[in-house]
């Protein structure tokens, strides 16, 4: 069972609900320390006061705010814990609005909350069942670490979650990243589209979505644990310059579907249509045959 991370409530009006809050994922990821190459000895962090030169306890460090270089406030746990905030002890709810009103850039880590004790089961599954029944989510602020946050309360399954969220003024403008403005024909879009069908599953399981990061480098420890030869990984492919958009496109549907074990005639791409120009000469210009058949059709003048 994961530890509790921080104990207060969720504040919903008048509504108390004591929770606990537990993160909500875990990393699998592999850690890596560091060590002299020579001999193996780890390699670790010491934390030297610099005015005194020697190796400090954590019993003697704080936190400290430096206003100039000859002026530190220090500030203590308590003092964080003790802000004059009605968040600094609660997760105050502020408003309730739709879920794809959330911009998902403002979205982070997510927490379990989970009721404090029998007394807080009844209005936590109040809230639970509101949120779930509304199709909303909450908006809420609280005080962690020293600052105050913004969250989102949404359910999922039993268990209501809180996302941390960042502050409006906390997300960047893209404007400056994006390139001059390009022209997209309707066959591509439509096209890419097609790509997005051959491309659409029902669920994120299964092989395709497996850390093989970490799947690679565990062989790897494996095989110099053992001091056996490294294992060959599979070079990835290199994307190609895209010289053909449509071309692109077509080929990408074909490898989706055939790795879906799909046949590649479904859901085929829009054919580029024919230039204007090229449709107007095509129609004017009669054919061989028929430009036969008329002179044929024709009757020889009588003399006089």
């Amino acid at each position: 069972m994961p530890r509790t991370i921080w104990s207060g409530a969720i504040s919903f009006g008048l509504v108390t609900v004591p929770i606990h809050v537990q993160s909500a994922t875990e990393t699998h990821s592999i850690r890596f320390h560091q060590y002299h190459l020579e001999d193996m000895g780890r390699i670790r962090t010491r934390k030297i006061c610099e005015l005194e030169d020697r190796e400090v306890s954590n019993a003697e460090i704080g936190k400290g705010y430096e206003f100039a270089k000859d002026q530190v406030v220090a500030i203590s746990d308590n003092e964080l814990r003790d802000l004059p905030l009605p968040t600094a002890k609660a997760i105050e709810i502020d408003a309730f609005v739709a879920a794809d009103d959330i911009d998902p850039i403002r979205i982070g880590e997510g927490y379990y909350l989970s009721p404090d004790g029998q007394v807080a089961a009844k209005p936590y599954k109040l809230l639970r069942e509101a949120l779930a029944r509304s199709s909303k989510v909450a908006i809420a602020k609280y005080a962690w670490s020293g600052r105050e946050r913004l969250g989102m309360l949404r359910v999922r399954g039993n268990a209501i979650v809180l996302h941390a969220m960042h502050w409006p003024d906390e997300i960047r403008d893209p404007s400056e990243l994006l390139p001059e403005p390009v022209d997209v024909s309707e066959e591509e879009i439509k096209g890419a589209l097609a790509l997005m069908e051959s491309m659409s599953r029902d669920d994120l399981e299964g092989d395709d979505f497996k850390d093989t990061y970490t799947e690679a480098m565990e062989k790897i420890i494996e095989a110099k644990r053992e001091e056996k030869p490294l294992p060959e990984m599979p070079e990835p492919e290199k994307p190609g310059r895209v010289l053909d958009l449509m071309a692109a496109l077509e080929e990408s549907v074909s490898k989706a579907k055939a790795s879906r074990g799909e046949d590649a005639d479904i859901h085929e791409l829009p054919k580029k249509k024919a230039s204007a120009a090229k449709k107007a000469t095509a129609k004017k210009q009669p054919t061989k045959k028929a430009a036969a058949k008329k002179t044929s059709a024709r009757k020889p003048r009588r003399s006089a």
